[in-house]
């Protein structure tokens, strides 16, 4: 049983991923950190001496649950936790730490320090505007589980590389860029490479983005479905921004069904019903 404001790895692996996740800060010290430099999805690093800049990027991050995390859950954890909720923050402390989260084998990803950042400290991206299926799904992918306050700018193709340099923002599902197709591989399965994350949903999802974006509709029945309901989605949403906004909510739901639902199907009449 977790104690009074803790909450255990497997509770909180339930909220990550989702709209419900909470602000998520990895506290460990630097030399915890370089015995295992990943975080737990969704995570930001912040260090306990600097509760400010830690106030900040919540804020930024507009969360209404905080969870924290050093190495054992102990005293890094306990002393920031409280110093934010005399604060009137809500926090809750990782039970265990990281240790407990790796050693319950959950996910964890690679953290790339070479990714370019604003003054603020999110990452910000750039791709082709009037998106369809890559570049939703990544953007869905980065704001779920690497950044949630991460930016997204859709530009004519040509100018793609000019405005990367010019704002500081990182290319993708261009051609020649890190971020991108790799032979059969879409640009989703490129940021789940190169960032490490694998879970049974997310590569149950990753074949179904695949088979839409490829246009490879034998790889999972669900890719014609996906690749219909994004050009609906296009054809509706002029304001690329505002399709994103609603593309968030598609690939929450396509995230959960990958989760929890592909064993459910329909029919009808119901079972035991009456002719």
């Amino acid at each position: 049983m977790p104690a009074f404001n803790e909450i255990t790895p497997a509770q909180l692996y339930r909220l990550i991923g989702t709209p419900d996740a909470p602000g998520l800060v990895d506290l460990r010290i630097q030399e915890d950190f370089e015995d295992d430099p990943r975080l737990i999805p969704g995570a930001f690093r912040s260090p306990h001496t600097d509760l400010a800049a830690l106030k900040a990027q919540l804020e930024r991050r507009q969360a209404e649950r905080v969870v924290v995390y050093c190495q054992k859950g102990r005293k890094i954890s306990q002393g920031v936790a409280a110093l934010l909720r005399s604060d009137g923050w809500a926090v809750e402390v990782l039970q265990g730490g990281q240790f407990a989260w790796r050693d319950a084998a959950l996910p964890m990803r690679e953290e790339i320090g070479m990714l370019q950042r604003t003054e603020e400290g999110q990452t910000r991206w750039v791709t082709r505007h009037r998106p369809k299926i890559d570049r939703i799904a990544c953007p869905w992918l980065v704001r779920r589980f690497i950044d949630p306050t991460a930016e997204f700018l859709f530009v004519p193709q040509q100018d793609v590389a000019l405005v990367a340099e010019k704002f500081n923002a990182i290319p993708f599902d261009v051609e020649g860029v890190r971020f991108s197709h790799r032979g059969e591989r879409c640009s989703f399965d490129a940021f789940m490479e190169d960032f490490d994350l694998r879970s049974n949903a997310l590569d149950q999802m990753a074949v179904v983005i695949r088979g839409a974006d490829t246009n490879r509709h034998d790889l999972a029945p669900q890719a014609a479905g996906l690749l219909a309901l994004s050009v609906g989605l296009s054809r509706m949403v002029r304001d690329d921004m505002m399709q994103l906004d609603a593309g968030m909510l598609l690939y929450d739901a396509l995230y959960r069904w990958a989760r929890d639902g592909m064993d459910e199907g329909h029919d009808w009449p119901a079972p035991g019903s009456k002719p």
